[in-house]
């Protein structure tokens, strides 16, 4: 699954992998906890698809409760003709909880836990297992689905949910940046009418210049002041999409890039991902920096 999905194979994600397996099978309520880029939706994507290959069908149905009104969640009465209006969510729990269904659901909510909604599934998540709404319908969990949440952290969920739950957290450093970089440099090298084979060991000598040989992102975290805080996941993503979009005219072109292009094109980006969320201090700052690994001064 990892291969054609065209992911790093990484130990320590594998383990967390294995830790979802595990609690999958003792709990019918789990959590993946963990901040973004971490990557909580392909670990539950790469679980699934591995068991639906040997034979055990599973199935995501998700949703993201914040975005929309409890009432539109659960479903509401109409007080004028006293008809019941159903939610989207009690509509997926119908659909998903038929004992037909030749394969596994797993219902997961996709976003920030909040009192206000989740208080309402504690019967789902205790050995109840009946979702119950306001028109006193009971609609009772089969064997066949598993309710899941995908959120960055419990700073808003209470002691009643977390307790019911199996929690699985993924932290930075499960995952870390390096595999964006490896991903990226291999969908490069499958480009081979226009990408140039030096390219990887220009990608690395940079990285390894600007990035790792300096721990950037401790210095980053330590001598500089962020507008917005951003992981260094999101931050690596940043760059290799704007590498990926100053390349576009060359491969428009079939053109290859030289080394001089290359380092110039990924300063500009470097310091833009980096950069763009600093104020004007903090983006002189970096353009010292950029200076004293040796690289030219981009317009940030």
């Amino acid at each position: 699954m990892l291969k054609q999905n065209n992911l790093v194979e990484r130990p320590q994600w594998m383990i967390k992998i294995i830790q979802l397996y595990e609690t999958s099978l003792v709990r019918h309520g789990f959590m993946t906890v963990g901040p973004v880029g971490c990557g909580k939706t392909t670990i539950n994507n790469i679980l699934t698809d591995a068991l639906t290959s040997i034979g055990l069908a599973h199935k995501i149905t998700r949703m993201n409760p914040k975005s929309i009104t409890g009432q539109q969640m659960y479903g509401v009465m109409n007080n004028i003709t006293g008809e019941w209006i159903p939610g989207v969510y009690s509509q997926i729990w119908k659909k998903c909880n038929d004992r037909k269904n030749k394969y596994t659901s797993w219902i997961q909510a996709d976003g920030p836990v909040d009192a206000i909604w989740v208080e309402n599934l504690n019967t789902v998540l205790d050995d109840n297992r009946i979702l119950t709404l306001a028109n006193a319908e009971r609609i009772p969990m089969t064997d066949n689905c598993k309710m899941t949440f995908e959120v960055g952290n419990l700073d808003n969920a209470s002691p009643a949910t977390v307790s019911r739950c199996g929690i699985v957290y993924v932290s930075e450093t499960d995952l870390n940046w390096e595999p964006l970089i490896d991903t990226w440099i291999r969908d490069r090298q499958e480009l081979k009418s226009y990408s140039n084979p030096e390219e990887i060991n220009w990608m690395n000598d940079n990285i390894k210049k600007f990035i790792e040989k300096q721990d950037l992102f401790i210095k980053l975290q330590k001598d500089y002041v962020y507008v917005m805080y951003t992981p260094p996941v999101v931050r690596i993503s940043q760059f290799l999409n704007l590498l990926t979009a100053v390349f576009q005219h060359y491969l428009e072109k079939q053109e290859h890039i030289d080394k001089k292009t290359f380092e110039m094109y990924f300063i500009y980006c470097f310091a833009w991902s980096m950069g763009g969320l600093f104020e004007t201090e903090e983006r002189e700052k970096l353009q010292k920096y950029i200076e004293q690994c040796g690289g030219p001064l981009p317009p940030i």
